[in-house]
């Protein structure tokens, strides 16, 4: 198997995770269950040997990291969740009763905290170009679903919109490396590595 430049980990559940609300700065720890997805992958990250590992401010983040055995890994702003702004707690159908069609990849977040898919995108491009310049490999990021997903369509130098077809799962990982030269996905939404 080609080796991954970056590892990317989405946090364990949350309550407003399995509620299907938005969470971006809600700065909410994980459920028992969350917990529990995220030591499954514990045994498979402690082989891989990170050169850096990165983790977003938020909770979520931070406790699933420490689970996986990463207390101390650097905390990286550029790692917070999509800022939803006035979406902040709602679920995808109750924002789609005030916008019809609406998709975070599409139209981002609402109100002046909002972020939108071209803010998002910027964030990501530097994530992206500190990945490639990183003098040792993988590094291994601790992060949430919207932005990974949004990262792993950056990676694959795609427009942002293309993260709306990659499924994350809670407490999965991705796998972002080269293949032939090119940006490439490795592997996607793996809940059980071996």
């Amino acid at each position: 198997m080609d080796e991954p430049h970056l590892i990317v980990v989405r946090h364990g559940a949350t309550a407003w995770s399995e509620a299907g609300q938005h969470t971006s700065h809600t700065d909410l720890g994980l459920t028992a269950g969350g917990l529990a997805e995220a030591q499954r992958l514990r045994a498979w990250l402690q082989t891989r040997n990170p050169a850096q590992v990165w983790v977003s401010p938020l909770r979520r983040a931070r406790e699933t990291a420490e689970a996986c055995g990463y207390p101390h890994g650097q905390t990286v702003n550029e790692l917070h969740e999509w800022d939803y702004g006035e979406y902040e707690g709602l679920t995808t159908p109750q924002i789609q009763e005030r916008c019809p069609g609406w998709s975070v990849f599409q139209h981002g977040g609402a109100g002046a905290q909002g972020e939108t898919p071209e803010q998002v995108a910027r964030r990501i491009d530097s994530l992206v170009d500190r990945v490639l310049a990183s003098p040792g490999l993988p590094v291994l990021a601790f992060a949430h679903g919207h932005l990974l997903r949004a990262l792993a369509a950056r990676w694959m130098e795609l427009p942002i919109a293309a993260g709306e077809r990659l499924a994350l799962n809670s407490g999965s990982i991705g796998l972002l490396g080269l293949r032939h030269g090119r940006r490439t996905v490795l592997g996607w939404n793996i809940r059980h590595p071996e």
